[in-house]
């Protein structure tokens, strides 16, 4: 890192005076994903940038991810995987495993990192105080040999229905940083496996998030010849998805993106993760980094 004079880091804090005063107890909510996480340097780095919040009063919430460990986990435990349309089937004993992976190692590692950099997070996922009740989830495939459209069953995994602010209210605005492992409860009570963006979408939404920030291993939004796209508005976006722009993983996200404009959050960002102080550069700078998504 190159030397800042003491005047230069007091003039950088200065520029980031009108950014704090934005996000004055508001909340926002990141969702950390497995890729993102990368080596454990930058899994420090992240936590400070979510103290550092905190220390400025902004309410963070955190929901992660975990796909990469999963797997790992899975293939050491020597459990295969079904996959349907690109999907991976949830079956029990897979469902087992996630849940260990999600709400156990991963989530506990982040919750490690926040409370060594001074903060004082908690580990929880949608199953506790009956946060998030989830449906779950089919999607249909268009079977190649008969050209009929069939359902396929993935399992135990879900879509959000229902939010229940009881226990994250409670948490909120007490300097506790609540970090979020993305399982939910079925009306049956079954554990369901829900995609870590839609959770953090549905969570923004609930709480009527200033900022839903997802931090993903990509810049954000880029228009046909590769480039940066730094703000859309929703009609933009669904443009962009039907004029085929947004294609393949982007367009589950962007379609998170709009769900959580649509419940109330006031702006939505995709950042690449792996950017260092992504979060930081994004909040309380003028340069902003990914793709803004606004109504």
């Amino acid at each position: 890192m190159t030397d800042i004079s003491p005047l230069d880091q007091a003039r950088i804090l200065s520029e980031a005076l009108p950014h704090m005063q934005q996000y004055d107890e508001e909340t926002i909510v990141i969702k950390y994903g497995g890729h993102a996480m990368g080596d454990e340097e930058t899994a420090k780095n992240f936590a400070r940038d979510i103290v550092l919040l905190e220390q400025t009063a902004i309410n963070p919430v955190v929901v992660h991810g975990g796909g990469p460990q999963i797997a790992t986990m899975l293939k050491r435990l020597g459990i295969q995987s079904e996959f349907a349309a690109g999907l991976r089937i949830t079956d029990a004993a897979t469902i087992e495993i996630v849940e260990m992976v999600l709400a156990g190692s991963v989530n506990k590692q982040i919750v490690g990192y926040i409370n060594e950099a001074g903060g004082k997070a908690v580990g929880l996922s949608g199953k506790d105080g009956n946060m998030v009740k989830a449906s779950k989830t089919t999607r249909t495939i268009i079977d190649p040999g008969s050209n009929i459209e069939k359902a396929i069953d993935l399992g135990f995994v879900g879509d959000p229905e229902k939010v229940d602010l009881t226990l994250l209210n409670q948490l909120i605005g007490y300097e506790l940083i609540p970090v979020l492992a993305p399982l939910a409860t079925s009306k049956e009570g079954q554990t369901l496996n829900v995609n870590a963006d839609t959770f953090a979408g549905a969570v923004a939404g609930a709480l009527k998030a200033k900022r839903l920030l997802l931090l993903t291993d990509v810049p954000g939004v880029l228009d046909k010849s590769k480039k940066l796209i730094p703000q859309l508005s929703v009609k933009d976006a669904r443009k962009l998805i039907a004029d085929g722009t947004i294609s393949g993983g982007m367009i589950p996200k962007v379609e998170t993106c709009i769900y959580a404009l649509e419940q109330g959050v006031e702006g939505v960002v995709i950042i690449d993760g792996k950017m260092q102080h992504a979060v930081l550069l994004e909040l309380f700078t003028n340069q902003g980094t990914g793709t803004l998504i606004h109504k």
